[in-house]
């Protein structure tokens, strides 16, 4: 998180930027605009590290998926926002890892000014990394926001990246496996 002296120039140089674009600063809903701002931009921009632990298999080696994980980040072309949600999968070998991190690295690969392609690439390595599975699969599925607001002005499309490793990679009877639970119980 910033330090306070930060904090207060980064409040002040939005104070100065909304004076810029014609806006009253000193108005009852502009008054704590800067520092709230601010705060959304250290939530969004620092991302939270966390441990990543992991367990033996104990003789689990069938595919883990996780679907309909969200996620947010901002548009680093844009500084809009983006969201989504992502299915991270990933089959076993030595070690498996608590559920919640398999969300946690998703958000922490999101955090900052990104791209969708990066998030996903990233959280797949970093599963690879954590820990050396047959396979590792992460999908996302996003709105951008600078897609809908402007420019084009494309309302409700979809953006899908995937990065597959491994056995999700060079096996097709693995990776339509993975498909087909994907599928389930989707609307």
């Amino acid at each position: 998180m910033l330090d306070p002296h930060a904090r207060a120039a980064a409040e002040e140089h939005l104070r100065e930027l909304l004076k810029v674009f014609g806006h009253d600063i000193d108005r009852e809903g502009l008054v704590d605009t800067p520092r709230r701002y601010v705060r959304f931009l250290e939530q969004f921009l620092v991302p939270e590290e966390f441990d990543f632990t992991s367990f033996s298999k104990e003789n689990y080696d069938q595919m883990i998926v996780q679907r309909d994980v969200p996620f947010y980040s901002i548009c680093e072309h844009h500084l809009v926002p983006f969201f989504g949600v992502g299915t991270i999968a990933y089959i076993p070998d030595r070690r498996i890892v608590g559920l919640s991190k398999l969300a946690r690295c998703l958000r922490f690969h999101a955090a900052g000014l990104q791209n969708q392609e990066r998030i996903t690439m990233a959280t797949a390595s970093r599963l690879q990394e954590a820990l050396e599975p047959k396979g590792v699969a992460v999908i996302l599925q996003a709105r951008h926001l600078c897609m809908e607001m402007r420019g084009i002005k494309a309302y409700g499309a979809t953006t899908i990246t995937s990065e597959v490793i491994g056995a999700f990679r060079d096996q097709n009877r693995t990776r339509g496996e993975l498909l087909s639970l994907i599928s389930q119980g989707q609307k």
